[in-house]
């Protein structure tokens, strides 16, 4: 139990850098109310735009999972040009062993609009796992709360 809560735990971070916000997609939009790293326009954002539309217990991996592009939560992030990084399984070719086919791991950074194009099904089928999502600072500086 506790190897499952650190494992958890390790999905729950805040970065930042010149360009974008990084946010653990297993934070619920109440952790991220509650965590003072977590940049105040974000916190305000979520507040104002997306609780009146979602439980506070769901996570940012769950949202961005099953979001459609006709909801007002994918608006929402599309202004802030918000991205997904994630992980998925993939079959390559190895350079050693003959050049049979292995399972690896691929992590990739992917836009909002194409990510919500593929249904719930098909990022299963393809064994999509998110990471993290990123926010675009200056999409977040324009963005009037």
């Amino acid at each position: 139990m506790l190897l499952q809560k650190q494992i958890y735990e390790d999905y729950k971070y805040v970065m930042a850098d010149v360009g974008n916000v990084y946010l653990g997609a297993r934070y619920s939009y109440g952790e991220l109310l509650r965590n003072e790293d977590v940049p105040f326009k974000i916190r305000a954002i979520v507040e104002r735009y997306i609780l009146p539309q979602t439980d506070s217990e769901t996570t940012l991996e769950s949202e961005f999972y099953h979001m459609t592009a006709d909801s007002f939560t994918y608006r929402t992030y599309r202004q802030l040009k918000a991205r997904v990084k994630c992980t998925r399984l993939a079959e390559k070719r190895s350079l050693f062993f003959g050049g049979k086919k292995r399972k690896v791991y691929i992590t990739e950074i992917i836009g909002l609009e194409n990510f919500v194009k593929m249904s719930p099904a098909q990022k299963q089928a393809q064994g999509i796992l998110i990471q993290e999502i990123l926010f675009d600072k200056l999409a977040m500086m324009v963005f009037t709360v």
